[in-house]
């Protein structure tokens, strides 16, 4: 497979992601507690083991038959949680049970030796990484039912274990381990919007701030490509960490309300509580209004992206 053909389906695959939509959330207000300061999205150093993780990826792979109902899932995505059917998922996500516990294994190794792969081999490397990405969907769905279900630390373990793997990948040698890896990582933020709108669900902000800036980074591996793919590459690794920004903005503001009788604040230099991150795209302030009592936090589309790259919150506080 030519290497531009290769780079076109990735980004095919990246674009799935829905970007440049418009995302509600119903927040609740939250103070701030020494528990919530200690989650984190990927693992500590403390719990690593001293392994390879490839070996156990390699044997789920192994292990994975495709030949499960991929559209039950997909629908099991899309169903807001209150309306989730938890007996059938969990059967769903039971004939994974074995291949979800050998990557829990893997994310807690301390080491991730992908071997390089050469440009005449890259059709076999790409279609392990289909079934990589599938994977995601799949600890995307148990975090869902586990939030829905008010299990917590559940979920963030679920979530933590989704993008560990991601970044595992990301950070392999290849450019298309680098550009999967984004994509993964991309989709296992999405039930994050879930968690924190949930009424009793802890802050995430400390664990949004401690994840790798940037979470994935391309530079390196893009070096010898054209301009353009440059470009395309890195207004994918920035609309990441633009993702993992504007949510930490949004626990932020949770923390605000958390102080100020479950208020919004006009501006975002209203809240004192926390720092407020810059996007990453632009180093600028994200753009942020209130209207109606709702607020509505975005980012315009960065330089050679489109509507698909602008991301953009509306905010509604509920006690």
């Amino acid at each position: 497979m030519k290497r531009t053909s290769i780079y076109l389906i990735i980004l095919t695959i990246t674009a799935a992601v829905a970007y440049g939509d418009i995302v509600e959330l119903t927040l609740h207000p939250v103070k701030a507690t020494e528990t919530a300061q200690k989650y984190r999205l990927l693992p500590k150093a403390e719990e690593l083991r001293d392994a390879n993780a490839v070996p156990l990826y390699e044997k789920a792979i192994q292990l994975f038959q495709e030949d499960y109902d991929t559209e039950q899932i997909d629908q099991s995505l899309k169903i807001p949680l209150d309306k989730l059917p938890h007996q059938q998922v969990q059967s769903t996500l039971q004939q994974f049970k074995t291949i979800m516990q050998l990557i829990e294994q893997a994310t807690k190794c301390k080491h991730c030796n992908w071997p390089y792969v050469e440009e005449d081999e890259e059709d076999t490397l790409l279609e392990n990484l289909r079934k990589y990405r599938k994977f995601v969907f799949i600890f995307e769905l148990q975090a869902r039912l586990q939030i829905a279900q008010g299990q917590f630390d559940m979920a963030l373990g679920t979530i933590q274990t989704g993008l560990a793997m991601a970044k595992h990948l990301g950070d392999g040698p290849n450019l298309l381990h680098g550009l999967v890896g984004v994509a993964m990582s991309a989709r296992m933020l999405r039930p994050l919007e879930q968690f924190i709108q949930r009424s009793d669900a802890p802050n995430l902000y400390w664990a949004l701030q401690n994840l790798p800036k940037p979470f994935i980074d391309l530079t390196e591996r893009t070096v010898l490509e054209s301009p353009e793919t440059r470009e395309k590459m890195h207004l994918l690794m920035n609309r990441l960490d633009r993702h993992v920004a504007a949510l930490q903005c949004v626990e932020a503001i949770r923390l605000f309300a958390g102080t100020h009788k479950g208020n919004l604040p006009n501006r975002l230099e209203e809240i004192t509580e926390v720092a407020i991150p810059n996007d990453p795209v632009t180093d600028q302030p994200f753009e942020y209004l209130v209207k109606d009592q709702t607020a509505i936090l975005k980012a315009a589309p960065p330089k050679g992206g489109n509507e698909r790259d602008s991301i953009q919150y509306e905010l509604t506080m509920q006690e």
